[in-house]
Parts: C-alpha cells; sequence; structure tokens
C-alpha cells in the first residue's frame, strides 16, 4: 500500500507526538520496514566517528552530535547528477521531521568527498540552491591539518567507494545512513528509491525509543496506518 503524501505527512506529524509509553515491541518496527521497504537496511553497528569542519571553521565531531539521530549523507558539490537529487531528497524528509517536534532532536550531516573544490563559500551556497535549512542541517569538509582523501576514507569507512575518473568527477553510489542518540549506525537507506515518510517514521522510532519496557498490545505503525483508509 502507497500512503498519499498528505496523508503519510499528516501520519508522521501524529506519531511524533505519541509518547514513549505506547511504542512497539522492540525491533518490531525494522521487521516491517524491511516487509515494506526495498531499499532499507538495518544496521546496528558503532558509526565510524570523525573530527571536521563546517564552512565557518567550527569543528564538528560525531561524538559532539550524541543525544541527537544524525542523518548522514556524502556529496560533493560539482556532482553533476545523483548528488543534487540526493541533497533535495534529504531536504524533503528535512521539510517533514521539522514540522514535528522531533526538530531539535535530529541532525542533518552532509559530507563532501571533494574539499579541495567545495571551498568555504561553495558550502555556505550548497543548502540554499537545494532547499536545506541550516538550522538542523551541516555540510562539512576537512580540516586544514587533514589529508584531502580524509572524507574520502571516511565514506569508505562507512561502507561507500568514491572513485574519481579522469574528468574529475566521482563515480559513487547513493546510500542514506541513520545513526541513532549513543552513536549505532542503525540504517542504511538505499539509493534514491526509497519512500521517504519510511525513513521519517524510522527516525521517529528512534526519537521515541527509551529505556523502558515497551506496550506490547498497542497497535502497530502498520495496523494506524491502515485504520485511515
Amino acid at each position: 500500500m502507497r500512503i498519499p503524501n498528505a496523508v503519510a505527512l499528516a501520519l508522521v506529524l501524529g506519531l511524533a507526538a505519541v509518547p514513549p509509553a505506547s511504542a512497539h515491541a522492540p525491533g518490531e518496527l525494522e521487521k516491517e520496514l524491511r516487509d515494506r521497504e526495498t531499499y532499507f537496511q538495518p544496521m546496528d553497528q558503532e558509526a565510524p566517528g570523525f573530527t571536521l569542519q563546517d564552512a565557518d571553521g567550527r569543528t564538528v565531531r560525531l561524538a559532539d552530535l550524541r543525544g541527537r539521530v544524525v542523518v548522514l549523507n556524502f556529496i560533493y558539490a560539482s556532482c553533476p547528477d545523483v548528488c543534487p537529487l540526493h541533497s533535495e531528497r534529504i531536504a524533503e524528509i528535512q521539510a517533514m521531521i521539522n514540522q514535528t517536534p522531533m526538530k531539535d532532536q535530529v541532525q542533518f550531516v552532509s559530507i563532501t568527498t571533494d574539499p579541495a573544490r567545495d571551498t568555504p563559500q561553495v558550502l555556505r551556497d550548497y543548502g540554499p540552491a537545494h532547499g536545506l535549512a541550516s538550522v538542523n542541517w551541516s555540510f562539512l569538509t576537512t580540516a586544514p591539518n587533514q589529508p584531502e582523501d580524509a572524507t574520502r576514507k571516511l565514506a569508505k569507512a562507512y561502507g561507500l567507494e568514491f572513485t574519481r575518473t579522469e574528468g574529475g568527477d566521482q563515480m559513487h553510489a547513493v546510500v542514506t545512513h541513520v545513526i541513532d542518540q549513543t552513536g549505532r549506525l542503525r540504517a542504511r537507506f538505499h539509493s534514491l528509491k526509497f519512500e521517504p515518510t519510511n525513513l521519517v517514521v524510522f527516525v521517529n522510532d528512534l526519537v521515541n525509543d527509551v529505556d523502558q519496557p515497551h506496550g506490547h498490545d498497542a497497535p502497530s505503525l502498520w495496523d494506524r496506518v491502515r485504520s485511515l483508509f
């Protein structure tokens, strides 16, 4: 069943306000997403750490983002094809999340794999050009003391290869990573074909996950979706 966008957004808005006490059994949503979202890959491993900087030279560490869910992707500004589309997909997800109470609990991070060409001004201009709001999104690059290929090596640690071509472009796959509040990589959403609301609902699940018993009798997410029709 494909949910109309307006209904899906209303559902997400409603779910974001659901108190943790009515949460599902652990692992239930992952199982349902595996069944319904072809491009969803559940994970549970320590996310590779990083120390980078933003367009204004401020240091940003993954460790500094503990306590928030992080939606992470790798791109470069001069990419002629999939990177702009990936950024616009992230902006779509950000817009949905920022209409909910999750806004202050989710950080979006894009990391350039072409720090030599992605100057601070390029980084500053990129977000507005693709609809990304700086309130909870950062575009990061290497620090002056780091090698030029540091972020490409970081991408490889996340399972992505960015291979330079003779023309200066980079061949790469498209993956959106989701890291939980404790710094663990919890999911990869592959390509641009996943349903954005599925990622938003997964993030909502992480935001509302608490270290207390879950209610096993509460209706599942998808039962609540079906009840709308």
